[in-house]
């Protein structure tokens, strides 16, 4: 699967080091890995190995937190602009607690290696509220929009419809035969299209060059 706009690394430089995260709009994600030292002193390497993942899940999460406020929305701005609002912080910070853990690689002195998301749609429903659902299957579960896509943000309506959305360059796979529609225009934060398709629990799958 293509991504609209290659992966956009998010490189900070902080009292640790290099600190990395990654924005993956085709997957839906924002990365970021840690690792988490194993303590010498410890009498195995057993012994050394759980807190050394909890490190290393502080350190991926830290990464997370500092890279979430460059995101770009599609109103303008970053997300860094809406963080002064104290609930959309708190959002924020529930999000990077529950990252998921996408790889974990134990070493053998004890030491992890581990990988963590927070996926965009959380970030989205972070600003916007908790993702309404159709009370009925009359919506398609995906949908392809093709045309002139605007470059991704976070934040879009498609057609109206506050939803989640991926950002891809070519369909994939288990995308094929989803309806399709084109885009027409995107101003104000939408994204319009040239037919209604649709619903609040679609996934919008939008196709850029």
């Amino acid at each position: 699967m293509g991504v609209a706009h290659a992966a956009a690394a998010v490189v900070l430089l902080g009292s640790m080091g290099l600190a990395r995260a990654e924005v993956d709009w085709a997957r839906g994600l924002v990365t970021a890995n840690g690792l988490g030292i194993a303590d010498r002193h410890a009498p195995t390497p057993a012994s050394a190995r759980e807190p050394a993942r909890r490190a290393a899940e502080e350190a991926a999460r830290a990464k997370l937190t500092a890279a979430l406020p460059s995101l770009p929305l599609a109103s303008g701005g970053t997300l860094q602009t809406r963080l002064a609002d104290p609930n959309v912080k708190a959002r924020i910070e529930r999000a990077v607690a529950s990252a998921i853990t996408v790889d974990s690689i134990p070493q053998t002195d004890g030491s992890w290696k581990v990988v963590l998301a927070v996926p965009i749609e959380a970030v989205r429903q972070a600003l916007a509220g908790p993702r309404a659902f159709a009370t009925s299957d009359v919506d398609p579960a995906i949908v392809i929009v093709e045309g002139n896509p605007p470059a991704p943000a976070v934040g879009y309506t498609v057609g109206g419809v506050a939803a989640a959305a991926v950002w891809v360059t070519e369909i994939p796979k288990w995308a094929k035969g989803a309806p399709r529609v084109k885009a027409t225009a995107a101003r104000s934060g939408a994204i319009e299209l040239d037919a209604k398709q649709g619903g609040p629990s679609t996934l919008f799958v939008i196709v850029g060059r």
